[in-house]
């Protein structure tokens, strides 16, 4: 079993690796734990037949898709989230990640790249009902030709194509259908952030901001986030604060309804 928690990840390169004590590793969980979070899922156990979940059209529509149509319990325990109680930001360079309070959970992020076909994006969402599934949720994983050859190199994306990524060449977007958002890049990175966020172990209530960033910042963040205990609290829906070692699961856990 390998826990779902910034704890667990083992590798950040090109994307976010978890494993566990026993050497077991699984890659690229980050779409489907955007996935969860965007269907505001606690509860569940994934089996995995492979070390990488799989890749799909390269977004989070699939995994949501299919979660919907299974449809989700509630279940007889109050929902925990994660309160950010004051402002924390993490560095590299120029590049950084950074929370702070919020009522509820919104994300920005801001993307540059030399390639004039993705050039520099931004994007800013607040995450009530229903903006993950129709702004984020089907932006694709994207990179540039040469990059998408480098991660066959390393055994990750082996069934990787047009079809589960936008790929982009000297003369723009090689997929024939194109960008399903003018500003697709950014929002990807954005889901990614959301993915690797999941990992914190409960729902935060906070405003993120992504800067250049990828998924190494994003865990960074977390762990920066949970070694100062004054920057964040356990509390319930209502704000009420909870005790650090308060019982999982109203609002209430979401689960799916069919293992």
């Amino acid at each position: 079993m390998i826990e779902a928690r910034y704890t667990a990840v083992a590798d950040t390169m090109l994307c976010t690796t978890l494993g566990n004590p026993g050497g077991a590793k699984v890659a690229t969980v980050e779409h489907l734990l955007a996935a969860l979070s965007g269907l505001g899922i606690d509860n569940l156990v994934i089996e995995l037949d492979g070390p990488e979940v799989p890749a799909v059209d390269g977004s989070s529509a699939p995994f949501v898709a299919l979660l919907e149509g299974i449809g989700l319990v509630r279940q007889d325990a109050v929902r925990r989230y994660i309160r950010i109680e004051r402002a924390l930001r993490v560095e590299d360079g120029e590049r950084f990640v950074a929370v702070e309070p919020a009522d509820g959970f919104e994300i920005g992020f801001r993307i540059r790249f030399r390639n004039p076909h993705i050039g520099e994006q931004s994007c800013r969402f607040e995450l009530s009902d229903g903006v993950f599934q129709r702004e984020l949720a089907g932006a694709r994983t994207f990179g540039l030709f040469e990059d998408v050859s480098r991660m066959k190199a390393m055994g990750l994306a082996q069934g990787g194509s047009l079809d589960n990524a936008v790929v982009v060449g000297d003369d723009g977007v090689m997929n024939e259908d194109g960008l399903r958002f003018g500003n697709e890049f950014v929002r990807h990175k954005a889901l990614d952030a959301i993915g690797d966020l999941y990992l914190a172990g409960a729902p935060i209530l906070g405003r993120f901001h992504g800067d250049l960033a990828g998924h190494s910042l994003n865990v960074a963040l977390l762990q920066a986030l949970f070694a100062d205990e004054t920057a964040w609290s356990y509390v319930d829906g209502e704000g009420n604060r909870l005790a650090a070692g308060a019982p999982w699961p109203s609002s209430r856990a979401a689960a799916p309804a069919h293992a």
